[in-house]
């Protein structure tokens, strides 16, 4: 596992999604309760940005079709949205998100607590 820092817990905003780009991802980081989530910020059902989009608890409405993604798990919950989106490992370290671009955040069980960071 390799992780790669992208952004800085300060910048994130509990209320608020935080596009993030890298060199070749678009991704969208999300703050819920001092739990830190990443997925990727393309909607698999159009064009729309999901860090754009409103969050309802664990849920990402896309600002295109209205459709929702779980930032858990990746999983489509609102039609019409039907393919989960991609989701990447977590941690916090010394104040900064780092993400493996290599390894999906498969489960809620993967979720990282800005608590427990070290």
């Amino acid at each position: 596992m390799s992780f790669h820092p992208i952004c800085g817990l300060d910048e994130l905003d509990p209320k608020e999604p935080l596009k993030v780009e890298t060199a070749d991802r678009e991704l969208a980081v999300f703050n819920v309760e001092g739990e830190i989530y990443v997925i990727d910020d393309r909607c698999t059902h159009g064009p729309g940005s999901l860090s754009e989009g409103d969050l309802d608890g664990y849920v990402i409405e896309c600002d295109f079709h209205q459709g929702g993604f779980d930032i858990r798990t990746g999983e489509a919950v609102i039609p019409p949205c039907m393919i989960p989106v991609r989701t990447y490992a977590v941690k916090v370290v010394d104040g900064k998100v780092l993400v493996d671009f290599d390894k999906p955040a498969i489960t809620c069980a993967n979720k990282v607590s800005a608590a427990e960071s070290t």
